[in-house]
């Protein structure tokens, strides 16, 4: 199920995205990003619709996966 970034609170939005990003350990090149800018750049994302918060019923869970990554699971699920 997908979870509008609107429909969070700004706090436990911020909180989700910093957990995302420090579990994610992602790497961002050459030059190191401080955790707001990490974060910021997660909520432009959010906001452009490139990345998703998804709840998983069957794992009890939330996460955040880009729009591409949803659409690929829900076609595979499909196929099933």
């Amino acid at each position: 199920m997908i979870i509008p970034y609107t429909d969070i609170s700004d706090d436990t939005l911020n909180n989700l995205i910093e957990y995302f990003v420090l579990r994610e350990g992602t790497d961002y090149g050459e030059q190191e990003i401080e955790l707001p800018q990490k974060v910021a750049m997660v909520k432009r994302q959010l906001k452009s619709g490139e990345v998703l918060i998804v709840y998983s019923e069957l794992h009890e869970s939330i996460n955040l996966i880009s729009k591409q990554q949803f659409m690929q699971q829900q076609y595979e699920e499909q196929a099933l």
